[in-house]
């Protein structure tokens, strides 16, 4: 597999993480949204693996979601198997 599709499928991983965690807190991307400061569409294109995020983000989604980066990270990586 080639570096680029390694990074693709991570951030394909790391959406489906945070999507995982925004659904078990019952709350909408908008609602996600407006608790990282960030737009929506920005939150549907991190959980659908098409943009990656800066730790700055990380650090936000991880403090919105209850969780910490690492975590988040960690869960991406294990589930890319």
């Amino acid at each position: 597999m080639r570096q680029s599709s390694k990074a693709h499928s991570f951030e394909k991983k790391f959406g489906e993480v945070i999507r995982s965690h925004r659904q078990d807190l019952r709350i909408s991307q908008e609602d996600l949204a407006d608790r990282c400061n960030l737009h929506r569409t920005y939150i549907s294109q991190i959980e659908r693996g098409l943009k990656p995020v800066s730790l700055k983000v990380l650090v936000s989604l991880s403090k919105a979601l209850k969780s910490r980066p690492y975590r988040l990270v960690k869960e991406a990586e294990d589930s890319n198997g």
